[in-house]
């Protein structure tokens, strides 16, 4: 659709849920949400030193029931699954008062739940009561619109964030201080501010520059002003005038890097080129029918490549991912990245490097003179 009907770079004062009807269908890439978490705080909070804890006490957050709440929180995820894209995704954010019944709704409606994501705080507030332990993590779901849908992973990008090694779902970050946390009037401007740190790996794991996140609940503007430095487009909305201010304000102060593709586009660049069929490579000879094949360089049982590309191996037939995976006991396998074949001077080589050389010759073909063409 034509981003140009959308509210993008927009706060928008109001309840989120006739917000949203005003959205086209399928027009969101992303969707973040940090709804009222339904705290149910029964007793003021006292530290040891008798000082008053700044808990959350806002009408915004208070509901007559569960059943209350559950009646909001369907309703608000109806319009998020409306207008998400088939190919988007939503993250929602809660604690334990919550995010079980949110999880029970998102499925109910037609979520696929990809992952629970763990943020555990470094620098969490105590139990002062001493009644429980201390609440020390948030959760995050990750769900698709629905199953086997195609969503936005890039799996690659995360790798730096966790030492070169797959991110796990559990992100160890701290809250919110200093001066990134907003203040007014010399308090917390909101209770529950979210770090701009859990924003980043939200939106840079989820989403491409240029796509459309909405934040249904914005608050002071994290998202927005994560969005911004990652030239994501973004659509804001919130209830309370206070907080629209103030994300104005914050979103507005944000000046991004100039947006260049090398920078800011980080999908694993493989995964963006021509498929090719391993067949082609016998099509045009980089292989031959009968040529042997050796899993994972082992050379005590070949396989042998059928004249259609399919492997030959012990009886067995299938192809190089389905061999692989035999051999594997069933375990995951790229063919690509576990088969070699003998070079001319007898060394093993994977056969991605002729997958690799075959795009190339593609990419670069030979010009053909008048000379060459058949009468």
């Amino acid at each position: 659709m034509d981003n140009g009907s959308l509210p993008l770079g927009q706060v928008l004062q109001g309840d989120c849920i006739e917000l949203m009807k005003s959205l086209p269908a399928n027009s969101v890439d992303l969707v973040f949400a940090d709804p009222p978490y339904n705290l149910q705080l029964q007793h003021t909070l006292w530290r040891p030193n008798l000082t008053k804890v700044d808990a959350v006490d806002d009408d915004w957050d208070q509901f007559g029931s569960f059943r209350d709440y559950d009646l909001f929180t369907c309703a608000w995820l109806t319009e998020c699954r409306r207008v998400l894209k088939d190919t988007g995704s939503i993250w929602v954010i809660g604690s334990y008062h919550n995010i079980y019944r949110v999880g029970t709704i998102m499925q109910d409606l037609g979520f696929w739940i990809l992952n629970d994501v763990v943020w555990v705080k470094t620098n969490p507030m105590p139990n002062f009561r001493g009644v429980r332990f201390a609440n020390a993590h948030e959760t995050l779901l990750w769900a698709s619109k629905s199953k086997g849908s195609r969503y936005t992973f890039n799996h690659h990008a995360m790798k730096p964030f966790n030492d070169e090694k797959q991110m796990r779902s559990d992100w160890l970050l701290a809250i919110c201080t200093g001066k990134e946390r907003l203040r007014s009037e010399g308090k917390k401007a909101h209770p529950t501010q979210k770090p701009e740190a859990l924003l980043y790996r939200v939106l840079l794991s989820s989403s491409q520059p240029g796509d459309v996140v909405l934040d249904p609940f914005f608050g002071t503007g994290t998202t927005g002003a994560v969005a911004k430095k990652l030239h994501r487009q973004w659509i804001g909305m919130e209830k309370e005038e206070k907080y629209v201010a103030l994300a104005r304000a914050r979103i507005d102060s944000v000046t991004p890097e100039l947006f260049d593709e090398v920078t800011f586009d980080v999908r694993d660049k493989k995964r963006l080129q021509p498929r090719i069929a391993f067949a082609t490579l016998l099509e045009y000879g980089y292989l031959n029918p009968g040529q042997r094949l050796y899993f994972k360089r082992d050379t005590s049982t070949p396989a042998h490549i059928k004249a259609d590309g399919s492997l030959a191996l012990n009886g067995f037939v299938g192809s190089i991912h389905t061999v692989g995976r035999k051999l594997l006991d069933g375990g995951p396998c790229n063919g690509w990245e576990c088969w070699y074949y003998e070079s001319e001077d007898g060394e093993l080589l994977p056969i991605d490097e002729l997958r690799q050389a075959y795009r190339q010759a593609m990419n670069n073909p030979i010009d053909i003179s008048d000379n060459d063409i058949e009468e």
